[in-house]
């Protein structure tokens, strides 16, 4: 078999090698993108042999010729032992159809191409959770137009306005009343009359704050809660939101777990939103960030998540 050729799993001289597959290359990484420079640094301390890839990079051949089917700028390479994509919400349809080819090519991914592709729609992973009687926001898709008494009468105000896919709190407003509603209804009819838009009940025990809990191969290793900056509702860490460490109930640990297990997630940031004494999912996110966690809970979220992906591969 010619060097070129090695199949996914081969390790050459003992040492892991990876890819992350992202919207940029290693070159090409702001210094703020705290994760993907832990993610090379840690992979450094652990002896794996890290490659930051992008899909533009790739063609791919449908043909029987199995490894010869994917180039890597042009070229055929020695496969990764694992691949990690790390485009989240972001994940283009071409991008999921490298994930799906290096996949059918014996690749190990985390996570899979039918995970992200599942809970990055995020009216249709709504759906699942109440279909496995996970407790969430009621959820309603938006039809153009919208019909607001129908809103009023089923959701209430206020309420969240999401586009179906998004991450990092963008795409997702707060309408307070009806009026406001309306007026946030006609701005999107304009300028995106397309637009794929669900609209959630508001949870007022959680306004301006929620929880992530970290999971990592089926266990939850960590919890924040998220405090929004004043004037806003977002809590997201990366928007400016403070952020504590949380302790981790037994319902925290369930619901997050089981949210992790029902779409497949080997690592997953699930936000539970409070509701009294209790909480309620509001989303399974598959490329969860971790500065925060990992600042204010003492962890290594990096290392944690080679350690899983490391004996994962091993099992081959």
């Amino acid at each position: 078999m010619k060097v070129g050729e090695m199949k996914a799993g081969e390790m050459k001289a003992g040492k892991m090698k990876g890819w992350i597959l992202y919207k940029s290359t290693a070159a090409e990484l702001r210094p703020d993108l705290y994760e993907m420079h832990r993610f090379i640094d840690v992979a450094a301390e652990k002896g794996v042999e890290l490659r930051v890839v992008k899909p533009d990079q790739f063609d791919l051949i449908v043909t029987r010729d199995d490894r010869k089917s994917i180039l890597l700028d042009g070229e055929v390479v020695p496969l990764p032992d694992f691949l990690l994509p790390r485009m989240g919400a972001g994940t283009t349809y071409f991008a999921l159809a490298v994930i799906r080819h290096l996949e059918r090519l014996g690749v190990r991914v985390f996570n899979s191409s039918q995970s992200i592709d599942t809970v990055k729609d995020k009216l249709y992973s709504q759906q699942i959770l109440a279909e496995c009687g996970i407790p969430s926001p009621k959820t309603m898709f938006a039809k153009n137009p919208v019909n607001i008494t129908l809103v009023e009468k089923y959701l209430g105000f206020p309420l969240i306005v999401k586009a179906l896919s998004g991450s990092m709190g963008k795409g997702i407003f707060l309408s307070e009343n009806h009026s406001n509603f309306r007026d946030l209804m006609e701005l999107i009819h304009v300028t995106n009359p397309n637009a794929n838009i669900i609209l959630q009940e508001f949870i007022k025990y959680s306004r301006g704050r929620d929880i992530r809990v970290l999971v990592i191969g089926g266990r939850a290793v960590a919890c924040m809660e998220r405090t929004a900056p004043s004037g806003s509702f977002k809590s997201n860490f990366s928007r400016g939101g403070d952020v504590r460490k949380f302790e981790m109930t037994p319902e925290i640990e369930q619901l997050a777990t089981e949210t992790a297990r029902i779409f497949n997630l080997d690592i997953a940031g699930i936000d539970l939103l409070f509701d009294g004494d209790h909480f309620k999912v509001c989303e399974a996110n598959s490329s969860p960030g971790f500065e925060g966690i990992e600042k204010c809970c003492e962890i290594d979220v990096a290392g944690l998540i080679y350690d899983f992906v490391m004996e994962k591969v091993g099992e081959k």
